[in-house]
């Protein structure tokens, strides 16, 4: 099965920890990143979309992060 996460955070080196770890856990990006300004916390947000293939069949209970 193909999973999709979607990486968000504050534009700051945890993002890019959170992005690292996805692409050293198997994951590869998908897209490009996105970044976008937060006016109710005064702070930029960067997200980025990830895909893995794993085995097994999707249901809605399957935790995306556990693989």
């Amino acid at each position: 099965m193909k999973l999709y996460r979607f990486l968000s955070e504050d534009d700051t080196s945890a993002f890019c920890h959170k992005v690292t770890k996805a692409l050293n856990d198997g994951w590869t990006l998908y897209g490009t990143p996105t970044q976008t300004y937060d006016h109710a916390n005064g702070v930029m947000r960067c997200g980025q979309a990830v895909t893995k293939e794993v085995e097994g069949t999707y249901t809605a209970d399957t935790k995306l992060g556990d693989h």
